[in-house]
């Protein structure tokens, strides 16, 4: 039976301070391009808190009030949910195109919001539930457990892949994967789809110019500094002239039309840059920090769904911020993929926000207190 107790107030320490963190760096990072483009150098910050910090707020108290096994209930209206909101983004005059991707929706003329981020709480929840009642022999099972999981993974990939959306895909289909590895999936069908993966980029890179020269600037950043290789040689440009101890916080010099997408994806090298690698290496500790506290409260959990889910919520956080970071430091391809409470993007911060509040009600119901 479950023991309701206090939630991990580490977790929810660690979590606080992230995402203060994150609205600290925004005013930086952000108070050139906001100024240029709105006359107001603190516009995209209050764009965060009033889009993405305060609805936030108001789900997480929601979702950590909410008892974590009621979302069993509603495992079908969360799945018909998520391949509604992904097909929405194609419905002319509900849809909007940013750059090449279509992958937002106008709510009126109030807001925008991206249907992607949805999906990861709510895919995550219904696939938590599935695999629950699969069992842990029936996930073993060629037909009956990963034939089923591949298609609902499937289903949502292509959706995404047509917005395109590559990015946010690549974080629901790691997410996934932990989580179907966590039920007790068989090595060799993980293997099996790690293959296909690997497979599918490659084709990917093939018959796709763009990302054949993204590969090629991963290998080679020093080949056209002034093309393709702009962007990522302009983040190490931030990051190593911020040495050990930064240049000052509201000091960064790349932020002022030098660094491409200063607030969003790049807003790691902003802070490489004004603060330095002192404050790198913390922020890292933070994530792997809350990633140990979340380890903990899966562990602990009274049920398998409950296990799940913090799995999922974890891997998805952690996978996401390690992506981003290593992006910027040249050790993996860049994809925009943003840093998770910290870069630009109130539909994220909002839906972290409650996935965090379902992670503390989880923390509530352990076997026993972290």
């Amino acid at each position: 039976m479950s023991n309701h107790h206090k939630p991990d107030y580490l977790l929810i320490i660690a979590f606080a301070a992230i995402i203060l963190f994150g609205l600290l760096m925004l005013s930086s990072a952000g108070a050139a391009i906001s100024y240029q483009q709105f006359g107001d150098s603190f516009y995209f910050v209050k764009h965060q808190i009033l889009l993405g910090l305060i609805p936030g707020i108001f789900l997480l108290l929601i979702m950590a009030k909410i008892n974590y096994q009621f979302w069993k209930k509603l495992t079908i209206p969360l799945l018909g949910a998520s391949i509604f909101l992904l097909i929405l983004v194609f419905i002319p005059g509900v849809g909007a195109e940013f750059g090449s991707a279509r992958s937002w929706v106008h709510v009126g003329n109030l807001f925008s919001f991206q249907p992607a981020e949805l999906v990861k709480i709510t895919f995550l929840l219904y696939l938590a539930n599935w695999l629950e009642k699969r069992g842990a022999t029936g996930i073993k099972d060629f037909y009956y457990g990963f034939l089923p999981f591949l298609f609902l993974l499937g289903v949502i990939s292509i959706l995404m892949i047509k917005q395109p959306d590559m990015g946010t895909l690549s974080v629901i289909i790691f997410m996934s994967m932990a989580v179907f590895f966590a039920s007790g999936a068989k090595i060799k069908h993980v293997a099996m789809m790690v293959g296909g993966g690997v497979a599918a980029i490659y084709a990917m890179i093939l018959y796709s110019p763009y990302r054949a020269a993204r590969l090629t600037t991963f290998l080679h950043p020093e080949l056209d500094p002034q093309g393709i290789g702009y962007h990522i040689n302009q983040a190490f440009l931030a990051i190593g002239s911020g040495g050990f101890w930064g240049r000052g916080f509201g000091h960064s010099r790349q932020k002022f039309q030098y660094l491409p997408e200063a607030i969003g994806d790049s807003i790691f090298a902003i802070i490489g840059e004004e603060l330095g690698f002192i404050f790198c290496i913390i922020i890292l500790a933070l994530f792997i920090f809350i990633m140990y506290r979340a380890i903990l409260v899966a562990k602990s959990s009274i049920d398998q769904f409950g296990r799940l889910v913090v799995i999922g919520i974890i891997s998805w956080f952690t996978f996401q911020a390690f992506f981003n970071i290593s992006s910027m430091i040249g050790l993996t391809p860049m994809t925009g993929i943003p840093l998770p409470f910290i870069s630009y993007g109130g539909t994220a911060l909002a839906v972290n926000m409650a996935a965090i509040g379902i992670l503390i009600n989880i923390s509530r119901q352990t076997k026993k207190s972290n």
